[in-house]
Formats: C-alpha cells, sequence, structure tokens
C-alpha cells in the first residue's frame, strides 16, 4: 500500500457500530476517520461516505453525496466488513436450499448431536441456515473389494472408491425447478465423500445454472476437507452468505465512477489475508473484521517489542477479542460462529462476553460479569437512551422453566399430573425502574472517576443531546449497593455494608479477572506461559483494564498503539494479499511418498503465484509456504505444520521436513510424542503472499520539556480516591515518562463527533511514550493488600474464577499428556479440587455423570484410610462403592500437604474414560454383564504413587487381574492405561502448583475460608430455589410435597418424594419405593444419583452458580440400600452409568414439573472384530416445556457425545451409513411438541459383533400438562435375505456382511394439551446472538460433548 504515484489509499474497517477510515493521502500522511456504520438520514454507505469526506477535506472541493466520486485519484481501496457475520447472526441471508445425499436430509441439523448449553432445559439451537432439502439420489463409498462391486475409482485423496449409484440428474431437474418457481436461487450442495470424488456434485452443480440458480456452492469447492458435516455447513453458509456480499459490493461499487474499474479493491478474509473484491466469499468473510486488528498488532507492536510473544486484546462494548501471535498467525481450520461449524482457515480470536456494555448482577451472594449485554440500544445506564429498563432484566428467554403443577405418580405409560394451574415459580423483587439501559461495566468505571464525562459528546439521552450521566450510572449502581449490603448486613455472619465505590471495583476486578481466564486458556493449552507475553491493547474500552489485566496475567508490559482506535482498519493497510490452495490427501508420510507429496505442493504453489501475478504482483514480491495436515495414525489431532523453520534433508520431502516439524510442536502442545506410530497426511495446502503495505509516517519529533497536565481528577482505585493527572495524547511526544495513577485521554479521536479513547495508568505503572508515538506502559507489582477469612463478596466472585481456573488448567495439562482418544481428543475426563474434609469446591468442565460423584470417592478415601496418607502418595479408585461410576472411570487422588500441617490441606483429583480395561469385552462396556468383575479391572483404594514413586508392576498387575476370571480378559491396552494414568498424576501436581501459588499469595486460612464459602455461595442458590418452588405451590394451595415414579423397561421402578422445607429452602429427596438391584447392569452406584441430583438442581436454579459441595447442603437424600440405586458391591454396573441415570433425571425433572421427559436412553451401540472396536451414543428427542418445543436429534441430560462424522465412520470402519436423520411423529404431540428421536441405519461390510445397550424400548418418555409421550425406540436386525428381527433393548449378536442395523431412538414428551396448540411453526429458541467463538470455547464445547 504504498504512495509512489500521488493517490489516496484507503484501508476501512466497517464494524457492526462504527466505520473506521485509515486513509494515506498524496506526499504519504494519513488521515483518520471513524463514523457511524448506519446513518440513513445523513448517507446510504458509511465506507463512501468516510471516503468522499477525506476526499473533500484534502482537495478543498465540495463533493455531493448524490454523485459517484471520482476515483482517479484513488490508487486502492481495502476492507473489512462484518457484513457476513451479522447475517449470519442476524440469519438476514439468501434463501438457500440444501441438496443432499439421501437419506441425509437432516444431517446438518442434527450435526454432531450435542447441545450447546449443558444446563438449559428448553435445549436452544440457532436456525438452519437452508429452508428447504432436496436429497439426491447417487451414492459413493469407500472400495473394500466386496464381491460384486463395481470397478473402483480414484479420488483426488488416492483413495480407491465405489460409485454405487450415479446422480438421476433427471429427477433432479423437476425438484430444482420447483425451487425456482418457488423464488429460491442459491444452493448448497453436499454430497458423501466429494471432498475426494467432487464429481457428482460437479454434474448437480452443472445442471443447477443451466436452470437459473444465481449461486451454487458446492461443498467440495468451497472446503474439499474430510467430514462431511462441517464441509456441509461450510457450503451452506457460502451459499447464504455470498450473495448478500455480493450485493453489498454492488452497491459499494455504484458510489464510484466506473464501479471502480480502475482501482485495487480488496477484502480482509477471515485468514488475515486480503482478497480481491470478486473472489471474497461468505464462508471466509465472517472474522473480516476482527482479523484486522490482529494483522494490525502483529505488523506493529510484535515488531517494536523485540519479537516478544503478543497477547492481543480488543475490549469492545459487548465482547472480547483474545488472540495470539509469535512471528506467524495462529490459524484455526474449524470453528463456529453463531452455531455454524465452518471448515475454512481462519485466524484464532477467541470472543468471550465481557465488554463496555456487560451487565452486572448480584446473584446468591456472587458478583456476575455478563455475559448479558446492554447493547448499543439501550446501551448503560450512563446512556439515558431508549424506554426505561429495569436495572437487571433477565434474559427473555423463558428460563429456566419452573413450571409447577401439583404432585406427580409415573404409571407404566404415562405421568399423571394433579390438576392445577400451570405456574411459574416467582422471581426475586424487582427493582425501581430507571431511565436508560442496565448498570454495566461502563457505569461502574464512570462511577471510579475512570471515565470523564466532559470528555464526550452531547450525544445521549432520549434526544441523543446530553452528556454522559454519572448521576444514572450512580443510580442504577445504587440498586445492585443496596442487594449486596442487604445481604452482607443480614447473612448469617454479619458484615460491614461497602459503599458504592466498593462495589463498582468490585465489578470491575471481577470483569478482568473474567478476561484473564481465556487468556491463561489460550497460552497454556499451547505450552505457554502467559507471564511471557506483551499485552497489545486496543478497542474502545481496553485501555481502562489493560495494567490489571496485565498484572493479573504476570505481564510486564502493555503496548497501546496510537491508532489503538482504528487498529483494525490500520491492520488492513499493513495486510498483504493472500491466495490459498489447498487439496485432500490420505498419504502416509513416508520416504516412499515424498515425491508425490512434493509434485502435489508444487502444483499448487503454481496456482498460487498464477493468482497473485494476475493481481499485478511480481514474482519478486509474491512468497509461498507450504503445509502439511498430519496426524499420528489412529488419532484425531491433526496439525497444521509448516517446514518454513525444518529446511530439506535427505530423508524429508524438498519442501522441508514437516516430520520434524510436526513432532517438535506435538512435543509442545502435548508434552510427548509417538515415535513408533505412523504419520498420516489428511490435507496438503500452500498459502501464497503478495507482499504490500503502508509506509508509515515519520515518527514524532523528541519532547524536552514535561508533559502537561490537562487536569487532575479523583479516580478510585483499592484503598479509595487519589489524585490522578490527565494528559492529551496529541500533546506527548517521544520521551515523556508518565507515573500513574494517571489518565491518557485521545483527545485527537476521530470519532464523528469527536469520542476519548481513554487510557488508565494504574498505581504503581509508568507509561512512558516511543519512537513511534505508541504508548508503552510498564506494569509494576500490585500494592499488597490484605484480605481476611470473613466472606467478602468481591473476593468470592474473584476466588471463584481463580479455583474454576485451577480445574480448567489441570485439564488442559491432562489433555495435553494422555495419549489415548478418549481423553486426548473425547475430551472424556474431568479435573477437580476439594477442601480437607473432601468436599468438592471447583469442577471443569461440566461433565454431566462426574458433577457431585468424585466428591463421594476422595470423601470414602478419607475415611478410608485415615491416617495412612503421606506426603508422596497418590491413590487409584474407580469401584462403584467408593464413589465410582462405572469401572472404566479411573480417579486419580493427589492429597496435598503443607508445612506444619499434620493432615492434607486440600485434595487435587482427576477422572478419566480408560478405553479399555479388561472385562468380558472389548470396551469394557458389556451389555450382558451379571456381576462387578466382569466389567474389568477393580480399584477400590490403591497407592498408584507411594513415597513418590509410580508403582508401575502393582499396577501392571492389577490391570492384568481380570484375565483370572473366566471369560474375561486383562487390559488389551495395558500401554495407554499406564500412560494416561502418569497424565492424570501431572495433571493434579498442576492443581497443587497453581493452589501452592494461591496459598502463597493469600496463605492457607484465607484460601481454605474462601473454599467453604465458594461452597456455602452454591447452597445458597440452591435455598433460594427451594423457597421459590415451595413458595408457588403454596400460594396456589398445594402440599410442600411432589412425587413421582417412572419405570426401567425391566420394570423396575425408580420412585421419589420431595418434601420441601420452606423456612429453611431445604428439601429431602427420598427415593425410598425404587426396586431393588437387577440381575443386569443396569444397578447405578448411590454417585451417580447425587450427579444427577446436581445436574437437576442447575437446570431448575437456571443461571450459572458453582457446581461443588455445596448443591447438596440444602439436601438431604435417602437412598435404600440393596436398591438398583445402591446396590451391593459385587453388583455389576455399566448400564446404571448410562442409562439409569437419565431415568433418575427423568424422575426429578417429573416431581418438579419441570419440562415433559427427553429421550431417557443414550442409545449405546458397540461394534467389533478381532481387528477393530467402535462406540457411539446416539441422539433422540428432548421434551418439551412451558414455553418451547423438544429439540429433536441431540443428546439430553446426563449424557452430550459428539457422534463420529459419517465420511470419518466409513473410511475407518466396515459400515457404510445408510441413513441418519430425523424421526418424523416420533416426539410427543402438545401445546408444545416433544422433540423426534432419529433414525439410524448401518449396513455391515465385515463379520462382526453387534452390541445394543439402550432403555425406553417398552415405558414411553412420559408427556407433562396433557402432553403425550414420545415414541418408544426401536432396535432392528434386517438380514442380508430381508428377514427383520427386533432385537430387544439389550443383546449381543453376531452380523455379517449385507446386514443392516436400524436404530430408532426415542422421541420426547409434549407439554400441554395438544388440542391447545397453535399450529407450530419455526423451531427451538435459538441460541443468543452473542457470538462467542475460538479455539478456547471449541475445547470448552468439546469438552462438554462427553
Amino acid at each position: 500500500m504504498g504512495n509512489p504515484e500521488g493517490r489516496f489509499h484507503f484501508a476501512i474497517d466497517r464494524g457492526g457500530t462504527f466505520t473506521d477510515v485509515f486513509a494515506q493521502c498524496p506526499g504519504g500522511h494519513v488521515r483518520v476517520l471513524k463514523l457511524l456504520s448506519e446513518d440513513p438520514a445523513n448517507y446510504a454507505d458509511a465506507p463512501t461516505e468516510g471516503i468522499r469526506r477525506i476526499l473533500e477535506q484534502e482537495g478543498g472541493v465540495l463533493l455531493p453525496r448524490d454523485r459517484p466520486l471520482d476515483t482517479s485519484r484513488i490508487a486502492s481501496i481495502r476492507m473489512g466488513t462484518t457484513v457476513a457475520t451479522n447475517a449470519l447472526l442476524e440469519r438476514r441471508g439468501e434463501r438457500v436450499a440444501l441438496l443432499v445425499t439421501r437419506g441425509f436430509r437432516d444431517l446438518l441439523h442434527i450435526g454432531t448431536q450435542a447441545r450447546d448449553d449443558l444446563f438449559d432445559l428448553a435445549v436452544p439451537m440457532p436456525e438452519m441456515l437452508y429452508e428447504e432439502v432436496l436429497e439426491v439420489e447417487e451414492r459413493v463409498v469407500l472400495y473394500r473389494g466386496e464381491p460384486g462391486a463395481g470397478s473402483p475409482v480414484k479420488g483426488r485423496t488416492g483413495d480407491l472408491l465405489e460409485v454405487q449409484q450415479p446422480v438421476d440428474l433427471g429427477a433432479l431437474r423437476g425438484k430444482l425447478e420447483g425451487l425456482l418457481s418457488r423464488g429460491i436461487r442459491s444452493l448448497a450442495v453436499v454430497l458423501m465423500h466429494s471432498y475426494t470424488w467432487a464429481q457428482h456434485e460437479q454434474q448437480v452443480g452443472t445442471l443447477a445454472r443451466e436452470l437459473g440458480f444465481t449461486h451454487v456452492s458446492l461443498s467440495s469447492e468451497a472446503m474439499p476437507m474430510v467430514r462431511i458435516v462441517p464441509r456441509g455447513h461450510t457450503a451452506c453458509a457460502d451459499a447464504y452468505l455470498t450473495p448478500t456480499i455480493q450485493r453489498y459490493v454492488q452497491g459499494f461499487r455504484r458510489g464510484f465512477q466506473g464501479q471502480l474499474k480502475d482501482v485495487q479493491v480488496l477484502f480482509m478474509r477471515s485468514d488475515g489475508g486480503l482478497a480481491p473484491m470478486d473472489a471474497f466469499s461468505g464462508s471466509r468473510a465472517v472474522l473480516s473484521g476482527p482479523a484486522g486488528g490482529v494483522v494490525g498488532y502483529s505488523a506493529t507492536t510484535y515488531q517494536l517489542e523485540g519479537h516478544q510473544p503478543i497477547i492481543g486484546f480488543d475490549m469492545g462494548g459487548t465482547s472480547t477479542d483474545v488472540s495470539r501471535y509469535a512471528g506467524e498467525f495462529e490459524h484455526v481450520f474449524e470453528a463456529s460462529t453463531a452455531g455454524v461449524t465452518l471448515q475454512a482457515p481462519q485466524l484464532d480470536i477467541n470472543t468471550v462476553a465481557a465488554g463496555g456494555g456487560s451487565r452486572l448482577f448480584f446473584r446468591s451472594g456472587l458478583f456476575v460479569v455478563g455475559p448479558e449485554s446492554a447493547g448499543a440500544h439501550p446501551g448503560p445506564a450512563c446512556y439515558r437512551k431508549g424506554k426505561c429498563q429495569h436495572a437487571s432484566l433477565r434474559p427473555a428467554r423463558p428460563c429456566p422453566p419452573h413450571a409447577v403443577p401439583g404432585p406427580f405418580s409415573l404409571s407404566a405409560s404415562s405421568l399423571l399430573p394433579t390438576p392445577g394451574p400451570l405456574a411459574s415459580i416467582p422471581q426475586p423483587p424487582q427493582r425501581a425502574h430507571l431511565p436508560g439501559g442496565p448498570v454495566t461495566v461502563t457505569d461502574a468505571n464512570l462511577v471510579l472517576g475512570r471515565l470523564l464525562p466532559a470528555s464526550f459528546p452531547c450525544i445521549f439521552g432520549p434526544g441523543e443531546d446530553q452528556p454522559l450521566s454519572p448521576e444514572a450510572s450512580r443510580k442504577a449502581l445504587e440498586a445492585v449497593a443496596t442487594e449486596v449490603n442487604s445481604f452482607l448486613t443480614n447473612g448469617s455472619c454479619p458484615a460491614s455494608p461497602l459503599s458504592l465505590e466498593e462495589v463498582a471495583m468490585g465489578f470491575v476486578r471481577v470483569a478482568n479477572e473474567a478476561m484473564c481466564r481465556p487468556i491463561r486458556a489460550l497460552t497454556q493449552a499451547r505450552g505457554h506461559d502467559p507471564s511471557a507475553h506483551v499485552l497489545a491493547c486496543f478497542g474502545g474500552a481496553g485501555g481502562q483494564h489493560a495494567c490489571a489485566i496485565a498484572r493479573a496475567l504476570g505481564m510486564d508490559t502493555v503496548h497501546i498503539h496510537r491508532h489503538s482506535g482504528l487498529l483494525s482498519a490500520l491492520g488492513l493497510a499493513l495486510a498483504d494479499v493472500v491466495h490459498e490452495a489447498q487439496e485432500p490427501c490420505s498419504l502416509p508420510y513416508t520416504s516412499e511418498t515424498f515425491m508425490q507429496l512434493d509434485q502435489r505442493l508444487s502444483l499448487l504453489e503454481e496456482q498460487c503465484v498464477d493468482a497473485l501475478q494476475a493481481q499485478g504482483f511480481p514474482r519478486s514480491q509474491i512468497s509461498t509456504e507450504s503445509f502439511l495436515h498430519l496426524r499420528y495414525q489412529g488419532t484425531d489431532c491433526a496439525l497444521m505444520v509448516s517446514a518454513h523453520q525444518h529446511p530439506a534433508t535427505a530423508r524429508s520431502p524438498r519442501a522441508g521436513d514437516f516430520g520434524a516439524a510436526f513432532v517438535e510442536r506435538y512435543l509442545r502442545e502435548f508434552g510427548f510424542v509417538i515415535p513408533e506410530r505412523p504419520v498420516v497426511v489428511d490435507d496438503v495446502r500452500v498459502r501464497g503472499t503478495g507482499r504490500s503495505g503502508l509506509r508509515l509516517e515519520v515518527a514524532p519529533k523528541a519532547q524536552t520539556g514535561p508533559p502537561r497536565v490537562d487536569k487532575v481528577t479523583q479516580c478510585y482505585f483499592e484503598g479509595g480516591y487519589q489524585e490522578t493527572p490527565v494528559y492529551l495524547l496529541g500533546e506527548l511526544g517521544y520521551g515523556h515518562q508518565l507515573q500513574g495513577p494517571c489518565l491518557i485521554i485521545d483527545s485527537n479521536s476521530p470519532f464523528v463527533p469527536p469520542a476519548p479513547s481513554t487510557i488508565l495508568v494504574e498505581p504503581g505503572c509508568q507509561a512512558e511514550v516511543t519512537k513511534t508515538g505508541d504508548i508503552r506502559i510498564s506494569v509494576g507489582a500490585e500494592a499488597p493488600s490484605t484480605v481476611g477469612t470473613k466472606l467478602d463478596p468481591i473476593q468470592l466472585s474473584i476466588f471463584s474464577h481463580r479455583f474454576m481456573s485451577i480445574a480448567e488448567q489441570m485439564g488442559r495439562i491432562l489433555q495435553r499428556t494422555a495419549i489415548s482418544t478418549n481423553i486426548k481428543e473425547r475430551l472424556d475426563f474431568s479435573c477437580a479440587l476439594f477442601g480437607p474434609d473432601g468436599g468438592l469446591v471447583s469442577n471443569a468442565p461440566h461433565i454431566p455423570v462426574h458433577l457431585g460423584a468424585m466428591q463421594e470417592t476422595v470423601q470414602f478415601q478419607i475415611q478410608h484410610l485415615g491416617s495412612d496418607l503421606h506426603p508422596g502418595d497418590v491413590l487409584l479408585s474407580n469401584h462403584p462403592s467408593a464413589g465410582g461410576s462405572h469401572l472404566p472411570d479411573l480417579t486419580v487422588i493427589t492429597p496435598v500437604f503443607w508445612p506444619g500441617q499434620t493432615r492434607p490441606v486440600f485434595y487435587v483429583a482427576s477422572r478419566g474414560h480408560h478405553a479399555d480395561i479388561g472385562g468380558i469385552t472389548p470396551g469394557s462396556m458389556p451389555p450382558h454383564s451379571t456381576a462387578l468383575q466382569q466389567e474389568g479391572a477393580v480399584f477400590l483404594s490403591f497407592k498408584l504413587v507411594q513415597g513418590g514413586v509410580f508403582q508401575e508392576e502393582a499396577v501392571t498387575e492389577a490391570l492384568r487381574a481380570p484375565s483370572k476370571i473366566s471369560g474375561c480378559s486383562g487390559t488389551r491396552n495395558l500401554h495407554d492405561n499406564l500412560s494416561d494414568l502418569r497424565a492424570q498424576v501431572a495433571a493434579n501436581q498442576k492443581g497443587i502448583q497453581l493452589v501452592g501459588e494461591l496459598i502463597g499469595q493469600y496463605g492457607l486460612d484465607v484460601v481454605q475460608a474462601y473454599m467453604g464459602h465458594i461452597q456455602a455461595n452454591a447452597e445458597l442458590a440452591v435455598r433460594d430455589m427451594l423457597r421459590a418452588f415451595g413458595t408457588s405451590r403454596q400460594a396456589r394451595g398445594l402440599p410442600l410435597e411432589v412425587s413421582a415414579e417412572d419405570h426401567m423397561d425391566d420394570g423396575s421402578p425408580i420412585h421419589l418424594r420431595v418434601q420441601i422445607n420452606l423456612s429453611q429452602g431445604s428439601a429431602v429427596f427420598d427415593f425410598s419405593g425404587t426396586g431393588p438391584e437387577v440381575f443386569g447392569n443396569l444397578n447405578a452406584p448411590r454417585a451417580i444419583t447425587l450427579s444427577a441430583l446436581i445436574y437437576c438442581l442447575r437446570c431448575l436454579v437456571g443461571r450459572d452458580i458453582p457446581l461443588n459441595q455445596g448443591c447438596l447442603a440444602p439436601v438431604r437424600v435417602v437412598i435404600p440400600r440393596g436398591s438398583i440405586l445402591d446396590p451391593s458391591p459385587e453388583a455389576a454396573v455399566v448400564g446404571g452409568n448410562v442409562l439409569t441415570s437419565q431415568r433418575v433425571v427423568d424422575v426429578i425433572l417429573a416431581a418438579f414439573g419441570a419440562c415433559a421427559a427427553s429421550q431417557g436412553c443414550m442409545n449405546n451401540v458397540t461394534l467389533g472384530n478381532a481387528h477393530m472396536g467402535y462406540y457411539e451414543t446416539v441422539a433422540g428427542g428432548a421434551g418439551a416445556g412451558p414455553g418451547w418445543h423438544g429439540r429433536s436429534g441431540v443428546h439430553s441430560h446426563m449424557t452430550n457425545t459428539r457422534i463420529t462424522d459419517p465420511e470419518i465412520l466409513e473410511s475407518r470402519y466396515p459400515v457404510i451409513l445408510r441413513r441418519f436423520e430425523l424421526r418424523p411423529g416420533s416426539g410427543g404431540r402438545g401445546r408444545f411438541r416433544g422433540g423426534d428421536g432419529v433414525v439410524r441405519e448401518l449396513l455391515f461390510r465385515e463379520e462382526a459383533l453387534l452390541s445394543v445397550l439402550t432403555e425406553r424400548r417398552a415405558f414411553q418418555p412420559y408427556g407433562l400438562q396433557g402432553g403425550e409421550p414420545g415414541a418408544r425406540g426401536l432396535n432392528l436386525l434386517i438380514r442380508k435375505d430381508g428377514r427383520t428381527v427386533n432385537l430387544g433393548g439389550k443383546t449381543s449378536v453376531p452380523v455379517y456382511p449385507g446386514d443392516v442395523f436400524c436404530l430408532h431412538t426415542p422421541g420426547g414428551g409434549g407439554y400441554g394439551n395438544p388440542e391447545d396448540a397453535p399450529p407450530l411453526q419455526g423451531s427451538p429458541p435459538q441460541s443468543p446472538a452473542f457470538p462467542e467463538r475460538g479455539s478456547v470455547y471449541e475445547y470448552r464445547r468439546a469438552q462438554e460433548a462427553v
């Protein structure tokens, strides 16, 4: 973006609220401008208006808005835009139809089958981007050479395929014509295995274009990568968004003479590279705006800070973007935005729900910031805009649905409610109504004096002509402070009330800690230390929080670019033009394939160079970088690696030593390598770059005199108000140093009208102006403060984040160092922190079946071992009577000792699902076990590490012990068992280190006190819910006792009676009347019932609370010994963990009348023979409730496991997935209809043993309030000869080539009388519009999808 010809170069970031314009003018000087993105009263298009204003100002000639602009003085325009993102969030894209292989019409609706929010009974999901689906008669499968198979064809990956059914274009033509007649002009074509065999999609695309469709997105072109679900979403997003972008581009062009024919126009893509206007597509545009900011700080701060790694911190009004740069962009190749998973290179930008507009709440003794936001309208309270708003409005979605009819009794066929009106639990008393919006982080900063109202334009108030109002902020915050002080003065341990400033400061500190968590996760997930980074701060609100964030993370430098308010636009000016080429591959990475890999990379390199030369770049300005997408065979953890730091050797491809690069990165990220395991190439990729960029203007001159103080104000910090000088950034020059506390105001802000950007330099920090005019802040240590053991709600909120962060970081270490697929890739584990009594303090992430269960395990060990616990001991346990769930879940517990203490001061533990620990069947999940010893190795209380020595010989013997039992085998994968156990020990050690640091900072007595306080906080939230439930019933003249009963398919009753104590906010959950222990494996250990109870209580509370021991403190649980819910120590339990747990949830929710039953089953399917094994659980229908229809095709309650992608399934296992779609009509009828189950058909290509472990094949999922029950499930085996056999709910049966297993999963129950139902429209409630995203978010989603 140089300026040799004396013309203008524009870089424009069109955001959702503001549009930033950065212009390099003839002569090299820079102009910047910020204006509203939408202002229809004054202009039609903000970027065009920004260009017009700068041309007018520079040329001194009036340029009328109603005439196209002369482009003779414009050399280039670069733009980043949120047009695609906004269309995706608001579902305002093109009308689209999906064309998909027959049998998969609902595949994208089902997706991974996991739900996003574990505890939201309504299971909100975003709408699909398509409005119609056409099934295409065609099928391609991987060639296996079975008798009768046709001749194979070779795919792009080198795989051989069999075309079982060519495309029936004749039948398709009429269907496409029907779409056209209904006004649909955009198509997404998604066919099985098209990533390697694209001919069928190409034939369909050709026909569609001939018929007149204006946009056709082929998944094989949108992103040719294996896995049809994310590739299908990507194609749909492309078809949905690209026409919208094209319309915007055409409208933009019309604002210029010649429609910009002779002007280079480039758009920023999600990967951080620029692309020509005509090549800018929807699937590559979702991060177009935020990507510019990453490019901006990578091209400026990284260079200026001596190539020290950078954390980008972009804090806006609604959210905060966090990213990392250490010499190369960090990309992800699959990520979700607004419920749509995109397979495309994207910068790893992690967006979290914390911004200046994040709302402030005080809930059950806890300071809470977000995730709800005030948005642009009405905005924070100080804006005084819009209608009167309640100071603490709750989300509009019905949440949670505490619909409470009378007591219930569940018969063998249905639930019969006692007649009574439908009512919701009353909410807490409403606060006084306030003018304007709710109280937010911005209001807290204003109250603390960290924002100066006089510096802002008068654009607020109902008429948008008034200044910011500190009075409105104070009034709104006083309402919250009243709640805080009522809690403090009226609690069990009365405390002194807090001042308004202390409350505001508390919320700011909690917001800072919330923003630190994703930064820790982003860095530590890849083996980096957050304290080794520089914090690059930009965005409207970041400067007020940067010092505190850096200090909390141990960073010593904050860098704020002089154009930080427009860094995304600056990044566009500095960015390079990028062209990428990528192809799928399935070659092994061996010397025999190196030549093929070099040839493929060379061809892709030629494509990139040709494309960039066609855009006018000489070869000397073009560079290319080659990548291979590598993974160890048998794993799913692929890394896209470049060899640019690993030159070619005699034992590598000519393009570079990708193997060495892979091993180095794998070791850094995961802590180990697998040298004996072959490496596989999934994709080959080349990134071509045309170098271009802005030459910045001359740096400001050095200043000799001291900086001028514009004014002195009062700002509140820890300890009280301090005099705080205010400086104007425009008056500062190179060499100026400013001692904190002080405020730096960018009074030359490009806002129209001007609005300041405020930088807070906190006490103990020092700011200096660099040679380039930027602000560098040296962050000093925080002044020591005394925290006592007495409850402080602010410290409670901070400790809550710190305790959760410890558990999360333990999980990251476990995932990095484990070797098995179950832990490393499926993330089937939990890590937790426990108090000295073994009570759970924090648990992350929240795998439902692990909730509360580990607490039982730890407390058993404390009681069992007594004084036989010593430093250096690590315990291993999985026995059901010792708090275990089922045997494959191995729990490793480390007691932690502290100098001067004779007993452990706390405990850390990790529970991981091991793929095999022996027993009668591979996988240790037998459907027909009748005794515990048949399910694998048993550990009651085993010292895995004793005196600091890992007991490998003893644990190996124990893992092999099941082989001594007739019909059983010892562990079938000892190596993985031992490796994963060591990883669990390492994760525990990380937890010990982190808690040790916490104790070092605050003292042992304070940390242990806050462990107790955080448990008491969860207890308070549950008591509040129970009181509200009881109050609701009492107000309607109903008794404070409810009951429910349901049955397992063998007839065993699960009975529950709940007695509410209204005055105490407590309850007795009495399972007396539940059936006895069964001969099979449906017995559920006591820990399973407690986990199910905690899950239900959290759902009923309806908001985030700490999930710990306190949840059960208000509850007394009565479980009869010898029952199916507390069986004998020898009872088989594997089915209890995956099936009975679901029925316990059904019964609890029925007693509370919260919603109708969901499918009540995990639909466990296992397939195996001598050389392979496969296990899956399958989705069904979710129950309806008051205000929502049940979600179809989703996992519910105690499981959230993701399903294997159909293309991965068929490539790795000898099966063909013939159907995977919804089961229409299986959801129960009602005013709100239950969700439908699914139909899943597997055709077997080899002889194998099929095992099914399922429920709800006899008893239907109940409906509520007159709603009808959902349909039962059904397991059918269709033999090759056409004979159909009903397998029943639980069996193992041999299957042969040509046999088909047809699984029909249950639907959810309906809610309310069907006769009251209006015509069903739409879909279940949608997810909130806030687009949380990034690798940290994807990790959490994956962890919760277990």
